[in-house]
């Protein structure tokens, strides 16, 4: 364009094209860094959840339903038993699915050598 106006174009120097290398070097560094820490971080959720997941079920699993023994005829404890069974019935059918998805997902965030 600077030709064509009849001006001279001022040639980019090699130093200039160093420093834009240099630059973005740096900010390549800087997104690598970041990705790194991002799947360190979900790779330790993922951990977490299936720690999490298998306390929970062993719990479950040693006290053994309490609420069938509680006196259900007093309405609030019907509905707290009520929901500990929700709770109990929902778990146990989700648990597996969940500890699966962690598992896979904390497979997946590792980091590969």
């Amino acid at each position: 364009m600077s030709a064509l106006l009849g001006e001279t174009a001022a040639a980019q120097e090699p130093d200039d094209l160093k420093v834009i290398c240099k630059k973005l070097e740096v900010i390549n560094l800087q997104l690598a860094r970041r990705k790194a820490a991002t799947r360190r971080m979900f790779h330790w959720l993922f951990l977490l959840a299936c720690a999490a997941i298998a306390v929970m079920l062993a719990l479950l699993l040693t006290l053994g339903s309490p609420y069938l023994s509680w006196d259900l005829s007093d309405p609030e404890t019907a509905v707290a038993g009520t929901l500990f069974h929700a709770f109990e019935w929902l778990f146990v059918r989700l648990a597996p699915l969940m500890l699966m998805v962690a598992g896979l997902g904390a497979f997946l965030t590792r980091k590969e050598m």
